[in-house]
């Protein structure tokens, strides 16, 4: 499931480790990792607070890129099926 798109998009993006993109789609990946995690162990306070800071994190750097590039924003929120961010 999220193995095969990290595989996919490995492949795309193998030299650019250090672009947006693929640090919103680690991030992702992180997330999603935890809350399953959080589903399973309600009281791990400590493993709440670190997903609300990748959160926080993600958040950021998706802000950043639909400042700079909307196109690029825009198929990577398609791409990661996550919900785009109001804008102000």
């Amino acid at each position: 499931m999220i193995k095969n798109a990290f595989i996919s998009f490995q492949e795309k993006k193998e030299e650019s480790r250090g672009s947006v993109e693929f640090q919103v789609f680690s991030f992702t990946n992180k997330i999603r990792r935890l809350t399953l995690h959080l589903q399973l162990h309600r009281k791990d306070y400590l493993s709440q607070r670190g997903l609300r800071k990748i959160l926080g994190k993600r958040q950021r750097l998706l802000a950043y890129l639909s400042k700079k590039n909307r196109v690029r924003y825009k198929e990577l929120i398609n791409q990661l099926n996550i919900r785009e961010l109001k804008t102000r």
